[in-house]
């Protein structure tokens, strides 16, 4: 059953609240030790959330369409008084005194918390391996990657722990693990969601986003968490459109582009090439009108990423020094010892490789070559999806060049890591949208993810053009995880 099924059964007194809650909470006790999807479970939150739901049904009381309907919280977000820690030693037990932005909207909307989703820590990470609560496994094959870094959020969701899901999308982390688990997943226009209260990876780039089974359900839910905050400085100040609506629409006559360089370019594979051949094949059968472009400075977006994201953590994360925030180090001569001991103890290896990285490109005599330069190139990537949404309304691309991978495949190998998100970065650095959905299974069945890109605020589209397409695809078999109780 959809979050939107699910919702309205809830409203028509067929179920309540406090049932779904409970049925949910059941079966992360009986399968979560074998994915691992959670940090932190949180039953109290989330049955005082569907009871408070329940009794306003009953008042008559007229709720939002996902009132009642689970959801799993990538634990970056802040929740009053429950332990938020970024999956990093250094936040481990860190129990915020307030809501972020978008967890108060959730509660406004009577949506219940079922647990704090597991992460790369700090976001940082194509994987979920990068966890200092272990690793999340795909509930698709549980020898694989679940992607990253909402990891978590997206095997909850696959996984049937939760209808719906958040996480946050710096350079793909919600899209790419859409698609190695075979769900929805998008990241909104930077600005349209508040980033209050999430703790901060690379500023310029983060952005909170859904996930959720179907594209009805990721509009509904981005229709809850977005709009204006003025706790957030870069919160876009513009009325939230109807998103529900445009899943409604057609597409004959939209323009789709087909980016050539990443449908059969160098480390794709095969697999994931057919299925989205085959899936542009049904939006030309719809009524679109379906061309190739080539997009030239993209090949460098995953050089310029990887400078302009270290550089932004680095400053990002000083902060956690053993005096401010974070863990203290034990017994330290002074304080330069205690700052060094307590980071080096607190924080994972990818996270100081990318401190160090950052650091390095922010220092005097290396600014200009290497963040300068980044920054140039973001530029350049800016004006390439200008001139692309000049001839195409969206643009389509496979999200993730490979399905889901062995754990520990690429743990010693950053390069083939970083490379996870070639297809998703560019859309961060534009700060524009992006939606993945599952379009079949590859060869070795696995799922593919085709991603859809628009031009900032063009939320709309993307959910008219991924409803349109899902209707035609048909239901995709759920992963094998699903039918265990």
């Amino acid at each position: 059953m959809s979050a939107a099924d699910l919702g309205r059964a809830i409203a028509r007194r067929e179920a309540s609240a406090r049932d779904v809650v409970d049925a949910h909470l059941a079966r992360i006790e009986a399968l979560d030790e074998s994915v691992n999807a959670f940090i932190t479970v949180t039953p109290d939150l989330a049955r005082a959330t569907a009871d408070d739901v329940d009794a306003r049904i009953a008042a008559g009381e007229e709720l939002g369409p996902l009132a009642g309907v689970p959801l799993a919280l990538k634990d970056i977000l802040c929740v009053d008084g429950v332990r938020t820690t970024a999956a990093s030693k250094i936040l481990a037990n860190h129990r915020p005194p307030y809501d972020a932005t978008v967890v108060g909207s959730l509660r406004n909307a009577g949506i219940p918390i079922v647990g704090k989703a597991n992460m790369d820590e700090f976001a940082m990470g194509s994987s979920t391996e990068n966890s200092a609560f272990g690793v999340t496994h795909n509930p698709w094959d549980l020898a694989r990657v679940p992607g990253g870094s909402s990891g978590g959020s997206a095997a909850a969701v696959a996984a049937g722990f939760a209808p719906l899901g958040i996480g946050t999308d710096t350079g793909g982390s919600i899209r790419q693990p859409a698609s190695l688990c075979g769900v929805i997943g998008m990241k909104p226009t930077y600005g349209l969601v508040s980033r209050y209260g999430v703790l901060a990876f690379a500023s310029s780039l983060d952005q909170v986003g859904p996930f959720a089974r179907t594209v009805e359900d990721a509009a509904l839910l981005l229709q809850t968490i977005a709009g204006h905050d003025p706790m957030d400085s870069t919160s876009i100040n513009r009325p939230v459109p109807d998103f529900l609506r445009a899943t409604r629409d057609g597409i004959e006559g939209l323009r789709i582009g087909l980016v050539s360089d990443w449908v059969s370019g160098e480390g794709v594979q095969p697999g994931v090439t057919a299925r989205v051949r085959e899936a542009v094949d049904q939006l030309a059968a719809l009524g679109a009108e379906v061309g190739e472009i080539s997009l030239p400075s993209f090949r460098y977006a995953l050089s310029a990423y990887y400078l302009i994201a270290p550089a932004e953590c680095s400053s990002n994360l000083a902060r956690y020094d053993g005096v401010r925030f974070g863990h203290r180090a034990e017994g330290a001569r002074d304080i330069v010892d205690m700052n060094v001991r307590s980071r080096t103890e607190g924080f994972g290896e990818e996270v100081k490789r990318r401190i160090m990285l950052g650091t390095y490109a922010l220092s005097a005599g290396y600014y200009e070559a290497y963040y300068g330069k980044a920054q140039q190139v973001r530029t350049l990537v800016i004006r390439d999806f200008e001139k692309a949404y000049e001839r195409f309304d969206v643009l389509v691309s496979p999200t993730s060049p490979t399905t889901a991978f062995a754990i520990g495949e690429r743990a010693n190998d950053p390069l083939a890591m970083y490379m996870s998100d070639v297809c998703t970065i560019p859309t961060n650095l534009a700060g524009a949208a992006g939606i993945s959905v599952p379009c079949g299974l590859a060869d070795d069945g696995l799922p593919v993810g085709l991603q859809f890109m628009g031009p900032p605020l063009s939320e709309e589209l993307l959910f008219r053009v991924s409803a349109a397409y899902e209707r035609a695809r048909g239901p995709l078999a759920p992963p094998p995880l699903w039918s265990k109780r």
